[in-house]
């Protein structure tokens, strides 16, 4: 297998992302949602993984990490679905690869690039016509971001560097979903598009 770009370095954020083979759904229903976060709950600590920003799609995910620690994001990721891929296949009776190839992973370098990947990750679900308000979405950390929801799958010092005022953040997502605000320049090269 080739070696990744990245080499996934302490203190650094990454844009993880994947999708199932064919574009077929990864989630079935609320229980594989909850199951999945439930593993990264698990993993984030025993890898010492930050989770700034998260969005569990039907058939895709997105996660914006921060490698804390000295074990790369990699592993992290590959236990995580791995468990998650055996579980699921289990329980839907099937068997072969749940995801189209190997994650995607950026590393995300530019700190201006850090808040508007936020807001694209958790604008997601209303992009893609799944809801049509943030809130009605449960799996993503927006409501963490907003303190709507209580939950540990949120860095709130990373949060409160940015956004103290978390209102804030919230028209700084509606005015991108509403297209007031388009995402910036060269930013293409750190999303799932």
């Amino acid at each position: 297998m080739p070696r990744r770009k990245n080499p996934f370095t302490t203190g650094q954020f990454y844009h993880i992302y994947n999708r199932g083979t064919g574009r077929e759904r990864i989630f079935f229903n609320a229980g594989n949602y909850e199951y999945c976060l439930r593993l990264v709950k698990k993993y984030c600590a025993k890898y010492d993984i930050a989770v700034i920003a998260y969005c569990l799609m039907p058939n895709h995910y997105h996660f914006l990490l921060r490698q804390d620690g000295e074990v790369p994001v990699t592993k992290f990721i590959g236990v995580l679905f791995n468990a998650y891929s055996q579980a699921l296949n289990n329980q839907q009776e099937r068997t072969g690869t749940l995801f189209e190839g190997r994650f995607k992973d950026v590393h995300v370098d530019r700190e201006p690039y850090l808040l508007h990947l936020c807001r694209y990750i958790h604008g997601n679900p209303v992009k893609a016509g799944l809801v049509t308000t943030l809130e009605e979405w449960p799996y993503s950390n927006y409501h963490e971001w907003i303190k709507a929801r209580p939950g540990s799958l949120v860095d709130h010092e990373f949060i409160d560097a940015y956004f103290p005022n978390r209102q804030e953040y919230t028209t700084f997502i509606l005015d991108y979903l509403h297209g007031l605000d388009q995402l910036p320049d060269g930013i293409n090269a750190y999303l799932f598009v």
